[in-house]
This record gives structure tokens, sequence and C-alpha cells, in this order.
């Protein structure tokens, strides 16, 4: 099943709705004190998924999905966890070396945006700005100590996430947080997909397209460490909570390491891509 975070005229705050055949229904109006957030319908377990479930299918006509405005998909996370240098290609481009284990950052949650937002920044801060296409991971149940045949029941869906990053600064600083946490540099979605729909988070065509230009045209299966293995690294250390954002890294084709280098510019278009969950399309505005 489809969910995502929108935005309805009447309610001043994103509200939570399924999507199906027939629009999008706010869980809220499905359901007597429905969850209004993802993180909300996580937290009340299977049993509550499949009663939103069951009142979406039964329900008639909903809001019509191209009129909708989107929040981030992933709206208010115990945290969001990016993986860095998991496709070889991207690692090769950019003069990194892909270590024995995972390089782990994460990012600040203002950089959290939806699908057709604009996202700014000023011109003074940075002109190296990049685009990389993400499979989003969210996690549905706690998971420690997991083992990688056990890491995905503990997932609870599929997102796509634009890791947008400040090339200058990411080269010019030891720690990646901040070149990538500007605002609205992580936009996700439109929607989120249970992790049923996805009988395999390897198999997914994965891509980029900026001002009508393919600029990453890859599959997840090319990933250093699949997501089973992400999930089981990540969960030695510390308790992933229900909810929990992982960035699961990008493949080549970034613009910094094209000739000539190919940054995102005042008013381009990026849309980011993933089969079986969407298209998530971020303008641009540069000001000085």
């Amino acid at each position: 099943m489809r969910f995502a975070h929108v935005q309805v005229p009447g309610r001043p705050d994103p509200t939570l709705a399924a999507i199906t055949e027939g629009g999008a229904h706010l869980v809220p109006d499905l359901l007597s004190g429905g969850p209004a957030t993802l993180e909300q319908l996580i937290a009340g377990g299977d049993e509550l998924l499949a009663r939103v479930r069951d009142a979406a299918q039964s329900a008639g006509a909903g809001h019509p999905v191209d009129d909708l405005a989107y929040a981030s998909a992933s709206l208010r996370p115990p945290v969001v966890l990016a993986i860095g240098l998991n496709y070889a290609a991207h690692a090769s481009e950019l003069a990194l070396k892909a270590d024995s284990a995972p390089t782990v950052f994460t990012l600040w949650p203002n950089s959290l945006t939806g699908h057709q937002t604009t996202t700014s920044w000023p011109r003074g801060l940075s002109e190296s700005v990049d685009y990389e296409a993400e499979l989003g991971v969210i996690i549905g149940r706690p998971a420690r100590n997991v083992t990688a045949d056990d890491a995905l029941d503990h997932v609870w869906g599929y997102t796509v996430v634009n890791d947008i990053t400040a090339r200058d600064i990411q080269f010019s600083e030891a720690q990646w947080c901040r070149c990538k946490s500007f605002d609205g540099f992580t936009p996700t979605g439109p929607v989120v997909v249970t992790a049923d729909e996805i009988p395999d988070p390897q198999a997914l065509h994965i891509w980029t397209v900026v001002d009508g230009h393919t600029v990453q045209d890859a599959s997840t299966a090319q990933m250093i460490r699949p997501v089973s293995t992400l999930v089981a690294h990540l969960s030695q250390s510390s308790t992933l909570l229900p909810g929990t954002l992982i960035s699961t890294g990008s493949p080549g084709g970034a613009g910094y390491s094209r000739e000539p280098q190919l940054f995102l510019r005042d008013r381009s278009t990026v849309t980011v891509g993933i089969d079986g969950i969407g298209e998530l399309t971020t303008h641009c505005r540069i000001v000085d």
C-alpha cells in the first residue's frame, strides 16, 4: 500500500493519506482517531495498518492525486541515517574509497521536504550543488543486533530520496552532514510503499533526470552493501527505532564527475525515480 503526507484545504498541517486507485484518502477521516502521520501509523503496528488498509480499500473516491501538494514522505523520523559510497561507480567518480565498513552520517531534519517543492540556497554559499538518487528505507520494528537474514523483517516500507549535496563544502569539511543538510536538501516521496509491495529491494531501476536529460541510470542490484546488510550493520551499535529513515547511497552519474561538470542551476528541475515506488521532483532556486 502507498502512503503520503499531503496538504489539503482546511487543514493547516500535512496529513497522512492512503493512496489508492480512487485517489488520496485522509487517514484521520477513514478511522476515528486515525493516525495523522506516518510515524503514528508505524507505531500502531500491523493491526492498525490492516485497519487502515481495509478502510481505504472500501472507501469511495478520494482527493484527486494530481491536485495534491506533498510534504516529505517521512515527516518526523527519529533520525535520518545516510550511507555514502555504496555504489562502486559513485565512489570511483568522487575519487573516494569505499572502505571495509559503510560510510555513515546523519541528515538534519530541516533538510526534509516533499515532492514538487522548491529548494533554494544562497549563491555565495555554494554553486556546486549536486543531485543523488537514493532508495530510502523506513524501519517498522525496533532493530537491535539483527542479522542480515532477518533485517528485512524490520523494514516497514520504501521511498525515494534525493540526497542533494553541496560538493565544494563536502570536500572542504571532514564531516558530510552540513553539506547535505541545507534547508530542503533531502526531498523524499512522493509516497512510502509498504514493504510487501517491494519483494526485493535489490532489483529496482533507479534514475535521475535533470532539466530533461537522464544523468543517472542504474539498478539497486549494484549496491556494494544491500539493504539487509546495511540494516544489520547499523543495528549492531544502536537500536534502529520505528520510523527511522535510511538513505542507502547513490549510483554513478553525479554532476561533479561529468565533463563538463553538471550542477543544479537556478530554475533547474531534477526528478529522481525508482521503479515500483515513484518519481520525486524538486525545483531549484539560487538566491543572491
